[in-house]
């Protein structure tokens, strides 16, 4: 991989920018769809990198998954477009339902909340983990054509959150380390 590697994280408590390795950018999004598209849309336009990686902590959703993992697939847990178009689907959109990152992973739901009670959709749909942030940047990236990665540290429930949203980022830096030295 050749180019700069843009690395997209909703706050700064969970990733030190300063550890950054060379060539890797660390940019805060804020959090939510709306931030992290605006701040994608704008970071790919003026840095122009070439492979965006979102990292964040996730609300987990399979009980049997804990520490870093990385994503396969994201979906919008939160779209509700019906009676046009099932949950899931953007309604009057020819862009897919199901992004994919071409590596293989978890399933990621991202929506504009915490998810705090059992939700059969997400059973349904196969969906482990639940952020906040990543199908609003592998939206953007798959606009403007540039892959994705997207690794998140499987945090405990929404109550729990506070507590472990920096405990997963010398998995981070540590995944990162392997995938520059692969290229």
């Amino acid at each position: 991989m050749t180019g700069k590697i843009l690395v997209l994280t909703a706050i700064d408590d969970e990733l030190d920018k300063p550890r950054a390795p060379d060539g890797i950018e660390v940019i805060y999004s804020g959090a939510g769809k709306v931030n992290a598209s605006s701040a994608a849309t704008l970071a790919l336009l003026v840095l122009r990198p070439s492979l965006v990686i979102n990292y964040g902590t996730a609300g987990r959703i399979n009980e049997a998954l804990s520490g870093l993992v990385e994503v396969a697939h994201v979906v919008q847990r939160d779209m509700m477009g019906m009676p046009l178009v099932p949950r899931g689907r953007t309604p009057y959109s020819s862009n897919l339902d199901k992004l994919s990152s071409g590596f293989a992973g978890v399933t990621c739901g991202t929506g504009d909340n915490f998810v705090t009670s059992g939700d059969p959709w997400l059973s349904e749909n196969h969906v482990d983990v639940a952020d906040m942030e990543l199908f609003a940047i592998a939206h953007v990236c798959q606009r403007h054509s540039i892959p994705w990665r997207a690794f998140k540290f499987v945090a405990g429930d929404a109550d729990h959150w506070v507590g472990d949203v920096g405990k997963g980022q010398d998995l981070f830096w540590d995944a990162v380390g392997m995938l520059k030295a692969d290229t």
